[in-house]
């Protein structure tokens, strides 16, 4: 149990829905809200959670945020934060731009309350087993009262001043598109030697080449032929964007960055609209003309 136990949680997505249980869990009160009412229904359902009936509903010392980019949690900040007690926080666990963080945190000072963002990388039954990995960023005295909600998700790691969490998730997932793109066109030009996927990936596995793409997205998403990470492409994309615009502000060295976020660009615009981000390699599968699964 822990000493103020009220959060506000807002976003009940594949992540936002098991994190939210998670708190419930361990003895938090949750108050929950996400415009899918069938998400909202099924959330007020688990012991712990009450379903809010509108976003001013989720007031309370701590607010959480898992929402798909800053432009929704700057929605939801603005109509809580005139209802919000001074000292309040809100701590954003999605995948925002820096400079949407820096001018909430600036915002929301204003009113007394503190901004946290803590990204988080993982899946939805890491979200659901409180084994996610958290990039928390801001100031020692708010992630310090931050870190009673945190560490009830998983690891967490505290990376610098406000927006640096934002940014350190963006270029991280810059970094898994670059591999998860990199395996499949490996392994593409292995089949047409008659390699089989599952012998490829073995090999690699036990080798140098290995990452996470090559360890957990092929054999669990893509070899399964059931493309469900339960993370989706254009969200990928987004972070894409993030981080290759942080690699421009930086002037340094941008080629697989560049490259990758092209590569993205194109299969978003030819995938279906929900497709699912390792369904890049349906995309890459059919400008191989071959199949990864046997």
């Amino acid at each position: 149990m822990v000493q103020n136990k009220r959060v506000g949680f807002a976003g009940l997505g594949s992540m936002g829905g098991g994190m939210c249980r998670r708190l419930a869990d361990r003895g938090f009160e949750v108050r929950a809200f996400d415009v899918d009412t069938d998400a909202l229904r099924r959330a007020g359902e688990h012991p712990g959670v009450d379903a809010a009936v509108d976003v001013p509903g989720l007031a309370a010392p701590v607010i959480v945020t898992m929402l798909p980019d800053g432009g929704a949690v700057r929605q939801v900040a603005d109509v809580l934060l005139p209802k919000l007690e001074p000292g309040a926080l809100i701590i954003d666990t999605g995948s925002s731009a820096p400079s949407d963080t820096l001018e909430l945190g600036r915002t929301a000072a204003g009113f007394g309350v503190a901004v946290v963002d803590a990204p988080v990388s993982g899946s939805p039954d890491a979200a659901r087993s409180g084994e996610l990995t958290l990039m928390a960023a801001g100031d020692s005295g708010a992630l310090d009262r931050a870190e009673a909600v945190l560490s009830a998700l998983g690891r967490v790691h505290r990376v610098g001043p406000a927006g640096a969490g934002h940014a350190l998730k963006a270029l991280n997932n810059l970094l898994s598109a670059v591999n998860l793109a990199a395996v499949a066109e490996v392994m593409l030009a292995g089949r047409a030697f008659g390699l089989e996927p599952a012998v490829m990936l073995d090999v690699i596995n036990a080798s140098t080449g290995r990452n996470h793409a090559s360890e957990t997205k092929l054999p669990d998403h893509v070899l399964t032929g059931t493309f469900d990470s339960g993370f989706a492409l254009r969200l990928m994309l987004k972070d894409i964007r993030i981080a290759t615009a942080l690699q421009a502000e930086a002037g340094g060295p941008a080629a697989f960055g560049t490259a990758c976020q092209a590569l993205w660009e194109k299969a978003r615009a030819e995938l279906p609209a929900g497709a699912d981000n390792v369904e890049v390699i349906r995309w890459l599968e059919g400008a191989a003309g071959r199949e990864l699964r046997a």
